[in-house]
């Protein structure tokens, strides 16, 4: 038995076939025949000098050295993976990958895109709007936009202004519901999205900042912070808008918020990308281009009341 390491693509075999527990669909995966993938494990095994693999029938099983071999190897290949993304994003600065929310993505980035596109027509952005947690490390991801408190530890973090919700509402709707005290009676939306927050930036607690106490029992209730608005939009009730999801709808006149209260929210965005990405020229492009966007609405802000919501927590 050979004390040094075999060739990697004798290991690579391996880390298919153990994945998918099939030599034919290792074979696939790779883009080799079934008996070059046979033949590479049979030279690893070999190598080793016992076997990896129990051959059953129509079957493969890994031995006990296979199932010692299997987690290091999907590691590595993992990192060699990861490494060669990295290697290869340190010298392309046309390309730029970003991750953010569905909602943020179709209510606030994706109308915007065009001018970021004109001032910056050498860069190829590519978006995946999706709140999974992005590894940075390893994804093929240069960019987070995320909505919270953090920790962002390991990161390069630049909080953005902090969120405020109003209700906001069809013109239809505000006729019939002109003070904060008849929106007992109407028909309420509720966004869940942001309901980790602590303290709850909720129905509740924007009652409570008009000095209303007052708990809704009913109402329409949405994962999903733009399917929330989108029903708004269709006239289906009052939702307690967040300032990014709200101000395209309000500029343009199709939602309107009647009453100048306004709660803000402990979470607010944040770019984030690994430490030293943020030189690079097309991060720093994108990262100033989303500040400077935040900042052109945020005379907005000034029309309004706006109340911390640690200020109206509950008893």
């Amino acid at each position: 038995m050979s004390a040094s390491l075999p060739p990697l693509t004798a290991l690579r075999a391996f880390d298919a076939a153990a994945r998918h527990m099939s030599f034919a669909k290792a074979a696939e995966e790779l883009h080799v025949t079934p008996a070059a993938l046979s033949f590479q494990i049979k030279s690893l095994e070999e190598h080793l000098g016992r076997p990896l693999f129990r051959r059953l029938n129509r079957a493969v099983e890994l031995t006990e050295a296979g199932r010692a071999l299997a987690p290091g190897a999907a590691e590595g290949f993992a990192a060699l993976q990861s490494a060669w993304q990295a290697a290869r994003r340190q010298g392309d600065d046309t390309t730029l990958t970003v991750t953010a929310g569905p909602a943020l993505t179709a209510k606030w980035l994706a109308p915007r895109l065009y001018e970021f596109a004109r001032e910056h027509p050498e860069i190829d952005l590519r978006f995946s709007a999706t709140l999974r947690n992005m590894d940075l490390e390893r994804d093929d991801v240069d960019v987070a936009i995320r909505f919270g408190d953090g920790p962002d530890e390991g990161l390069y973090s630049l909080p953005v202004r902090k969120e405020w919700q109003t209700p906001v509402m069809t013109p239809e709707l505000a006729a019939q519901y002109p003070t904060p005290d008849s929106l007992r009676d109407a028909p309420l939306i509720h966004d869940d999205s942001i309901t980790f927050l602590q303290p709850p930036c909720d129905w509740p607690a924007w009652f409570r900042a008009v000095g209303i106490e007052f708990v809704p029992e009913h109402g329409a209730r949405f994962s999903n912070a733009d399917h929330a608005i989108d029903a708004a939009l269709a006239g289906v009730g009052v939702v307690l808008g967040r300032r990014s999801m709200i101000l395209k709808d309000i500029t343009e006149g199709r939602l309107v918020a009647p009453f100048k209260t306004a709660i803000e929210t402990k979470g607010r965005y944040r770019f984030l990308c690994l430490p030293g990405a943020e030189k690079r020229p097309q991060i720093a492009a994108f990262r100033d281009w989303f500040v400077a966007e935040i900042e052109k609405t945020a005379h907005v802000s000034d029309e309004f009341e706006i109340i911390p919501v640690e200020k109206v927590t509950a008893p």
